[in-house]
């Protein structure tokens, strides 16, 4: 223990029905959702459920805590609602054996070479706040004992010129006991709004394909997507991407493949505050970094519905593309949302459903009728 103390020490149409900022020509966002040149970019919290305030969403994993991994789970981590330091409750992490520091982790989109503020209010001995990820040192903030009350830990950090994210942690000490976290804060300017878009700018005669949700995973798709070479880009659900990670890893091993992200719930988001779509969109990208290795950098909304809210929460939880499509062959649909034949740049969406294999032999045939080919989607975003 003592040397364990020691070391402490040192240690489309449908996209048109919603009115939100529009990408102009050049790939940015339109003047109203941009920090206008030489303003001093607003001071905001970037920490997602800072109070532990938000509600779990529908299909999200029993006894996650919104926004945190903690590395205990549930067996350590909880959401209680004895004396929170304000609102209605706080995180209270009792670690469940003598090797455990009952960490709690969450990533904060940041930008690079910006000064930021961490803090938090926490109970307990020996508990620590601190970020990791900044491309400098950064020793934690922390403290012996709150005496059983409420102490505020603080501590300040400058990201370096690649940093695009950090990681923000909360953690005890070992056989310390249990330790409490509320209003927590990242404070500094917010990441720009991620990009809305229904198609990607090209000139090369390429298209998209995007398949949703992965409720059906039928080997007949799979055995199409193999057979043709076809790049995918998959948007599930962390509830069925989890349930089946290796499906997801065969159907997206096309060179320019990759998983994105897609919610936690598949709710409409155009009806939820940004706080609780940022926690939809956060928790479903630490679900598909965790089982595919690679964080997603576009999201695609359930129902194709978003706000303005929806872009700043995707940036906040390091999204650079909010994507739609402007055609859809799912369910034996061959829908075109705009004039003529498919066109370079379209984006198709269609869903992982009992009817994908054939969806993605019409899609086929009409991009090929097209002149058009599949292309990996992120390839073209970068």
């Amino acid at each position: 223990m003592s040397a364990r103390l020691s070391a402490l020490a040192t240690s489309v149409a449908l996209l048109t029905a919603f009115a939100v900022p529009a990408a102009s020509a050049d790939g940015t966002t339109a003047p109203a959702a941009r920090v206008a040149a030489g303003a001093t970019a607003a001071t905001v919290n970037l920490a997602t459920n800072p109070g532990f305030e938000v509600p779990a969403p529908n299909l999200a994993d029993w006894g996650s805590i919104p926004g945190w991994n903690c590395t205990g789970g549930p067996v350590e981590a909880a959401v209680t609602t004895t004396a929170p330091h304000s609102g209605a409750s706080a995180l209270t992490v009792t670690p469940a054996d003598a090797d455990s520091t009952g960490e709690c982790v969450q990533t904060v989109a940041v930008r690079p070479d910006t000064t930021y503020t961490a803090s938090a209010w926490v109970r307990g001995d020996f508990v620590h706040l601190g970020v990791t990820g900044t491309g400098r040192d950064l020793p934690p903030a922390w403290t012996e004992s709150t005496g059983g009350g409420w102490q505020r830990l603080t501590t300040r950090f400058t990201t370096g010129p690649a940093a695009r994210s950090v990681r923000l942690y909360v953690h005890g000490w070992y056989q310390q006991g249990p330790f409490s976290v509320d209003d927590v804060r990242v404070d500094g300017p917010a990441p720009a709004p991620a990009v809305a878009a229904s198609s990607v700018p090209t000139s090369d005669k390429v298209v998209f394909f995007t398949v949703d949700d992965g409720w059906q995973r039928t080997p007949e798709a799979e055995q199409f997507i193999a057979d043709h070479r076809l790049p995918i880009t998959a948007f599930p659900l962390p509830m069925p991407a989890g349930t089946d990670p290796a499906f997801f890893k065969r159907v997206t091993a096309v060179s320019g493949s990759s998983v994105q992200d897609h919610t936690v719930s598949h709710s409409d988001l155009s009806k939820l505050p940004l706080d609780q779509q940022q926690v939809e969109i956060c928790d479903a990208r630490d679900t598909m970094t965790r089982l595919f290795g690679t964080a997603p950098v576009v999201f695609r909304p359930p129902f194709f519905a978003w706000n303005a809210d929806t872009l700043q929460a995707a940036a906040n939880c390091g999204i650079r593309t909010v994507l739609t499509a402007d055609a859809d062959f799912s369910w034996g649909a061959a829908n075109v949302w705009h004039s003529g034949p498919l066109q370079p740049g379209d984006v198709i969406i269609m869903h992982w459903t009992d009817t994908l294999a054939t969806d993605l032999q019409r899609a086929l045939a009409a991009a090929d009728s097209a002149g058009l080919k599949p292309a990996g989607l992120v390839d073209y975003l970068r």
